[in-house]
């Protein structure tokens, strides 16, 4: 479904140039999840707007469906986009404030050259899909809470069944038992359409629970590919095991084991600006050796489906 090869983008800024993504090569196949996280200013929202060519890339290749998009044209991508949709991180942000809901949602409709019936139909069962009552169309974005919000941005990423969606942190400014009903949804709708997802987010929980596979960033680069499931018990890059640690769990105390204190995360992300000799998260990394600061590891397969990019492993 999707496959970006050795994507990157700077952004300048001033004299300096800082790398947001640095060479990031992965693949999405149909009808999975592929989880990004990593810690805030990493890259991972970056990466989501340079697949959908939201912005354009510095280098490297998105294809879609086979298709090499990233030199596209507008007008040859416009076609493209109704089966390519991106949830956004702050639903009161990505609605506009001086229309009401039904608008909204009829605006990417007729965008998308549907007739009058297409759209009452389309939404009606969106709005039984979602668990949303009808009630709300008729209703301003101010009126709504955060979770019915991102629920209707949800529905109107759907509107025009896409086989591909980037959800940006969807999840972020909710509560926890609004959390848990909108990735209940998601997996809901994985299972009824056939569609792929990339879902970027930092909650390591999450993740593990809703994603196939796992891309861990850090300063703009995949420094491990696992599957979800591996996570907890199998991540092999030790950036990727203090995301873990770092994530609040109800079980780290169980049967007596001690909290891996030693594996939290030290330190500030270095300055994106600076370039590094060897490899990026070597100033933080508590088992980093003189080859570590020396040299950039490739990334390689460490086990079947597993790949890694650290000299330790």
């Amino acid at each position: 479904m999707l496959e970006v090869k050795e994507l990157t983008k700077l952004f300048p800024v001033g004299r300096r140039r800082i790398t947001a993504v640095n060479d990031v090569s992965f693949r999405v196949e149909e009808n999975e999840i592929f989880g990004i996280v990593g810690e805030s200013g990493c890259g991972k929202s970056t990466l989501g707007r340079l697949i959908l060519r939201l912005i354009e890339p510095s280098g490297g290749q998105v294809f879609f469906k086979g298709q090499d998009i990233s030199a596209l044209r507008r007008r040859a991508m416009r076609p493209l986009r109704r089966s390519m949709q991106m949830v956004f991180q702050n639903p009161f942000a990505s609605f506009n404030p001086k229309i009401r809901i039904l608008s909204a949602l009829t605006e990417v409709c007729r965008y998308y050259g549907m007739s009058a019936d297409e759209t009452r139909d389309r939404i009606g069962r969106l709005f039984a899909d979602i668990g949303l009552s009808e009630d709300l169309l008729y209703r301003w974005p101010r009126e709504l809470s955060g979770g019915q919000l991102q629920r209707l941005a949800i529905a109107r990423a759907l509107l025009s069944d896409p086989s591909l969606i980037v959800a940006d942190e969807p999840l972020s400014a909710l509560d926890v038992s609004v959390q848990a009903q909108l990735l209940n949804l998601l997996k809901a709708l994985r299972g009824n359409r056939s569609m792929a997802m990339v879902f970027i987010s930092h909650d390591m929980t999450v993740v593990e629970y809703l994603c196939d596979r796992v891309g861990v960033m850090y300063l703009g680069r995949i420094m491990e590919l696992l599957p979800g499931s591996d996570l907890s018990e199998n991540a092999l890059h030790p950036y990727t095991r203090s995301l873990r640690a770092s994530s609040p769990r109800l079980d780290r105390f169980k049967d007596g084991e001690k909290s891996d204190t030693a594996a939290l995360l030290k330190g500030e992300t270095p300055d994106p600006s600076h370039v590094l000799k060897g490899c990026p998260f070597a100033p933080r990394c508590p088992e980093a050796s003189k080859h570590c600061r020396e040299e950039i590891p490739e990334i390689r397969e460490a086990a079947p489906g597993h790949l890694v990019r650290c000299h330790l492993v």
